[in-house]
């Protein structure tokens, strides 16, 4: 009984081990830290696209008012226009476009610094998010192998327990089973001395004549904590 009980705590033992591993915090904190940066990163990938084609709609702009300031230009550079008001009404569009440039190109320049922060941004959150995933994949790598380990090391400790508790009485696993669960894992206890050492009570006088008295084969319970009590050869009885 005593053999079934210890084989019962080294798989308690597992069990804690393997709800308790510390890959499994890390990569809890880990996917929290990383849902953080992948939320970010969707934001600045979406800045980053819409800041391209405002560029690109600056660029376009800039370049439509360069053409038509370019056909101004040679219009009134080849001759063609020999009407005062009419060179007059040109050289005044071309200083409007002159000025229209400017401005656009004033515009331009504050959207291509915007891009380019926006895209350091984006390129630290990205190379985080890649930090991330790579650590992700390490832990999950040595969680993976602990939790294996731990596997056959149940495995094996629970071939270990069949064997024995095929060897006791199935009524007497079941009481026992049942006091395992109410006894905070431990069904069983051996006295040692006076004592039961699954509450740590010393029996009373009464009990122990009676413990000493009972058959070989007789299933004890300590009368403090209800316990299935195995005598040993460090009993007081």
């Amino acid at each position: 009984m005593l053999d079934l009980q210890d084989l019962d705590l080294q798989l308690d033992q597992i069990a804690h081990k393997r709800a308790s591993l510390p890959e499994h915090q890390a990569l809890k904190e880990l996917v929290a830290e990383k849902s953080v940066v992948d939320r970010d990163l969707v934001t600045a990938d979406t800045e980053v696209s819409d800041l391209r084609r405002e560029q690109k709609k600056a660029d376009s702009d800039v370049e439509q008012v360069k053409q038509r300031r370019a056909r101004n230009q040679q219009r009134l550079d080849s001759g063609q226009v020999t009407s005062p008001r009419d060179l007059e009404n040109l050289q005044h569009e071309i200083g409007s476009l002159e000025r229209r440039i400017s401005d656009l190109e004033d515009a331009e320049l504050e959207v291509m610094e915007k891009l380019e922060a926006a895209e350091a941004v984006q390129l630290d959150l990205r190379t985080r998010a890649e930090a991330f995933a790579g650590r992700q994949a390490e832990l999950e790598t040595s969680r993976d192998a602990a939790l294996k380990e731990l596997d056959e090391q149940r495995a094996r400790i629970g071939d270990q327990r069949s064997a024995v508790a095929t060897e006791l009485p199935e009524p007497l696993v079941k009481q026992y089973q049942r006091l395992r669960e109410h006894n905070g894992g431990i069904g069983a206890a051996p006295l040692v001395g006076k004592r039961c050492m699954g509450c740590r009570m010393e029996l009373a006088p009464s009990d122990l004549t009676a413990i000493k008295a009972a058959a070989p084969d007789a299933v004890l319970r300590c009368e403090e904590c209800g316990r299935i009590l195995v005598r040993t050869a460090e009993s007081a009885v």
